[in-house]
């Protein structure tokens, strides 16, 4: 139903009256720079098991945006960073959800694998693995860091909805555009 004041079909409990909202969850992750390459964790989880991130997962209550991406990058990597700025908000709206990502500092040189990556390494940006990554949402997150290196070298915050074109399986890296492209 409609809830009074209300513009969308909401579940609402018929005998109490609360209305369950459904929102989109926030993943939080970092691009870490660790000299002149970037880390990257191979997946030991589904989904997209053996395929290759950045470190991010969701964000969880009463943490910052840059709490929960150092937590996941420790998690996931033993990794332990220094935030160097926001590189990007995006909308992925058809799964209900907002990543936000920043690029952060490698912090000495420790990183490692975890129950959550079977393998865990620093590349160089030719050696990104675009075709063995694990989500849109990292690919489209790692194109826009290689454009601003690729144009000078000034990191610029990027936004925009990641869409799937609705054809295809949902990993499928080419069925996904950036809309709505915005740098600041």
């Amino acid at each position: 139903m409609v809830p009074e004041g209300d513009h969308r079909e909401r579940s609402v409990c018929s005998a109490c009256h609360h209305i369950h909202y459904v929102n989109p969850k926030v993943v939080v992750g970092c691009i870490v720079e660790a000299g002149e390459g970037l880390l990257l964790a191979r997946r030991n989880i589904e989904p997209a098991w053996g395929k290759w991130t950045f470190p991010a997962g969701y964000l969880e209550c009463g943490e910052s945006s840059f709490a929960g991406a150092a937590r996941e990058t420790m998690e996931e990597t033993e990794a332990e960073v220094k935030r160097l700025g926001l590189h990007a908000v995006l909308d992925i709206p058809h799964i209900g959800q907002i990543y936000k990502v920043y690029r952060a500092r490698l912090m000495g040189s420790h990183f490692t694998t975890t129950p959550e990556s079977n393998e865990v390494k620093v590349v160089s940006v030719p050696e990104i693995p675009w075709a063995d990554l694990a989500f849109p949402s990292v690919n489209t997150a790692l194109r826009l860091y290689v454009n601003d290196i690729e144009n000078g070298g000034e990191h610029r915050v990027h936004t925009g909805s990641v869409m799937w074109s609705g054809r295809g399986s949902r990993f499928d890296l080419a069925e996904y555009d950036l809309l709505d492209h915005h740098a600041h």
